[in-house]
């Protein structure tokens, strides 16, 4: 069995790692992307099953993905300021409406959702954000589908007859995709919401039939924007650990 890691540094490498939301424009050399993808592809699978393809973008293709994803968010965004007359025209265009191979959760379960809302606000507070501002914070979820300016996306798709299954293996796999990037210089961010639509990426990519987008990944390297160091915190392990029954 191959030696372990130094403890300490494995800690301060997990700990360290964050969600980067301001990338510079510089592309990854293809041996560094090559190097953390393949870091990735060592992670757990059910059975070796490794059941997850997954779609990189760069360049052109990446450009192509981002526009007709801004565009969409746009035409949704329009459709829900629009009052009625905008939600029958979505109806009518289907412009903007989501595509997607999973139905992204609008509302979290009300356990859940706390954490989410403290989340969200003390991120806005670090963008300079109000609450109340809700041009700004479109603008920012629009970062979203723009890959926070990063060279490369990575979208994540997952063989449906595995099911829940395959969902947790390309979980496994996310996160060491996210530690190899952060390990070897990068940063990165795991994105639901490149998820909401998947025409554009299916349009750019032979994907199977039998595969699902299940989220996407922003991948570069961080610019020096005080977003990149928010750290939300995680629940402490006595709030995790289930008690006895």
């Amino acid at each position: 069995m191959p030696p372990a890691p130094d403890p300490t540094a494995w800690a301060e490498l997990t700990r360290a790692r964050r969600s980067v939301r301001d990338f510079r424009p510089d592309p990854i050399p293809d041996d560094l992307l090559d190097a953390v993808l393949s870091d990735a592809l060592t992670a757990p699978s059910w059975s070796n099953t490794q059941p997850y393809r997954l779609a990189v973008a760069s360049g052109a293709v990446r450009d192509r993905i981002s526009a007709e994803l801004g565009a969409r968010y746009d035409a949704g965004m329009r459709a829900r300021r629009g009052g009625l007359a905008g939600r029958l025209r979505i109806a009518l265009t289907r412009r903007g409406l989501p595509d997607g191979d999973f139905r992204v959760p609008e509302r979290y379960p009300d356990d859940l959702q706390p954490r989410r809302v403290a989340s969200g606000r003390a991120l806005y507070e670090v963008l300079g954000i109000d609450r109340a501002d809700r041009p700004a914070r479109d603008r920012q979820m629009r970062r979203n589908v723009e890959f926070f300016g990063a060279p490369t996306a990575v979208f994540v798709f997952v063989h449906s007859g595995l099911r829940e299954y395959a969902v947790l293996d390309a979980g496994v796999m996310l996160q060491t995709l996210l530690l190899a990037a952060h390990a070897r210089g990068l940063g990165a961010c795991a994105q639901g919401a490149l998820a909401i639509w998947a025409g554009p990426v299916r349009a750019e990519f032979a994907v199977p039939p039998q595969y699902r987008l299940i989220c996407g990944a922003s991948l570069g390297y961080p610019t020096e924007h005080p977003v990149n160091d928010f750290a939300p915190g995680r629940a402490p392990l006595a709030e995790i650990l289930l008690p006895p029954s």
